[in-house]
């Protein structure tokens, strides 16, 4: 038998755990041999629409059955999924449809309506929810439509994904997943924290993120464990869910534990006593803030999990015991199924007490980027995934993240790069030089700070600048700082030194 694939993991939880609860939606339940069911119809559906084998198909939404069953369906019929951030401004979706070379894009109708406003071309366009009527939109395999699947071979090594991800040069890169790399990203993190058929999995943070869904969805299905789906995070939410649903495991960026501490007025009246795992990702939590979130959640078992989209992802973790006495890491060893090293340069190892780059080898990594071989080509040494990232090994081998080669910003667990910004800024008729740096911030991790040379005679305003910037980012990607220079400093050949704007920078709160 050959290495399965997601469409084989599909029917095999359909008849092992048939009558089992597979997905949670508000409401409504769906039992495994269900969720199969409803994936086959929709695949059917697909096919005749005239989508097949290696097809790219986009899926832009909030968390719903309505996008789960949407990406296994085109994966039944051997297409590639391209989940799209629902956050992205219409231009940035524009792109990813474009470079993609997505045959239809399958949407919540809000967002279909603000990208179509902008007038751009994009593939056939299908509703993902309901009240289509308000839209224009054709709805996504129609209740009232039986359709006949025809079963398509696929094999573990044929693409599943295609997952943006920005780049250092403006524009988001395609990481190619196998079905064989996302199962054995869901499987190598899953080791670590145990996930069971007993486990109900929440997730609250965006599906189409690469941890909640290779790591959490496609992993709860090849492993029988339930998924409780929340169409976005709200502090309130979050813990009424966990307490309702009595759900097991959940993943969030730093600040989804913070905010409900400052938001959620009873938080120590909610029953949170089901979970058995809190894991979180996109920037450490020091030690003091690690006791503090254990003592309010009344657990010990918080987990740090560190990886990239380029893994699949995979990559390290810090364990519930070492959340303090090691705190701020990203952990000792890679997960099951990774290595990992520091390297000082090309030829050379980093030893205990030294900074160097993280560079990965795992056997859930990305083909490559997707129509973009230099880029591909750019980040492997040999079979060595070179992460970008700069970690200084401690006196027992644990890694502490000091420094980006990619000059990532990452705020609410969300990566910006800051040329994606410059590149905005830089035609702002108001700004002659602009550098985009990233400045800490005690709940969100970083700030999207903006360094800015006005031209001569002009005054920048911060209300300004974010109203500029809304045009053509996502939210979370526009400056929450200005600060005002009258020059960049520069090395002898020109390249502004943002390690300086960084040190020099006051902090302010946004």
């Amino acid at each position: 038998m050959s290495l399965w694939t997601i469409n084989d993991v599909v029917d095999s939880a359909a008849r092992k755990f048939k009558d089992r609860t597979a997905l949670i939606d508000g409401q409504r339940k769906v039992t495994f041999f269900e969720l199969k069911a409803e994936v086959d119809r929709i695949a059917g559906w697909l096919q005749a629409q005239g989508i097949s084998k290696g097809d790219k198909v986009a899926i832009q939404g909030r968390n719903s059955l309505a996008w789960v069953t949407a990406f296994y369906a085109t994966l039944r019929v051997g297409g590639i999924a391209v989940p799209l951030n629902h956050k992205l401004a219409p231009a940035e979706t524009a792109y990813i449809l474009d470079h993609s070379e997505s045959r239809l894009w399958l949407v919540d109708n809000d967002l279909y309506n603000a990208a179509a406003g902008e007038g751009f071309q994009a593939p056939p366009a299908f509703s993902l929810g309901e009240n289509v009527e308000k839209t224009g939109l054709a709805s996504l395999a129609p209740q009232n439509e039986n359709h006949t699947y025809t079963r398509v071979e696929v094999e573990s090594a044929d693409l599943a994904e295609l997952l943006y991800t920005s780049g250092t040069t403006g524009r988001p890169k395609g990481c190619m997943h196998s079905h064989a790399s996302v199962l054995l990203a869901g499987m190598g993190s899953s080791m670590v924290y145990g996930l069971s058929p007993q486990d109900r999995v929440l997730i609250a943070m965006p599906v189409w993120h690469s941890f909640p869904l290779n790591n959490l969805l496609v992993s709860s299905l090849y492993f029988g464990a339930s998924v409780v789906l929340v169409s976005e995070y709200h502090p309130q939410t979050f813990l009424q869910t966990v307490q309702d649903k009595r759900c097991t495991l959940f993943f969030g960026a730093p600040i989804a534990y913070l905010m409900p501490l400052k938001m959620v007025s009873d938080f120590d009246e909610y029953d949170l006593t089901s979970m058995r795992a809190w894991l979180y990702g996109g920037g450490p939590i020091d030690a003091d803030s690690a006791s503090m979130l254990m003592e309010r959640y009344r657990s010990s078992r918080f987990y740090q999990v560190f990886g990239m989209t380029e893994s699949g992802p995979t990559g390290t973790a810090l364990l519930p015991e070492e959340q303090v006495s090691k705190a701020g890491s990203i952990g000792r060893y890679a997960v099951s199924g990774c290595e990992l090293k520091v390297m000082l340069n090309d030829e050379t190892e980093a030893e205990r007490g030294e900074t160097g780059e993280i560079w990965m080898r795992c056997q859930s990594m990305m083909l490559g980027y997707y129509r973009n071989p230099e880029a591909s080509a750019a980040v492997f040494h040999e079979d060595w995934y070179r992460t970008g990232d700069l970690a200084r090994l401690d006196e027992d081998g644990y890694l502490f993240i000091v420094d980006r080669l990619k000059d990532m910003i990452v705020t609410g667990g969300e990566n910006v790069y800051s040329k994606e910004v410059e590149d905005v800024l830089a035609n702002h008729p108001d700004i002659n030089e602009v550098a985009v740096i990233g400045t800490p911030h005690a709940e969100w991790g970083e700030s999207v700070t903006a360094v800015i040379v006005p031209r001569e005679g002009q005054e920048i305003q911060l209300d300004e600048v974010k109203a500029y910037c809304a045009k053509y980012l996502a939210k979370y990607k526009i400056p929450r700082l200005i600060e005002i220079v009258d020059a960049m400093p520069r090395t002898p050949t020109g390249k502004v030194m943002k390690f300086q704007l960084r040190a020099a920078m006051s902090v302010k709160q946004p």
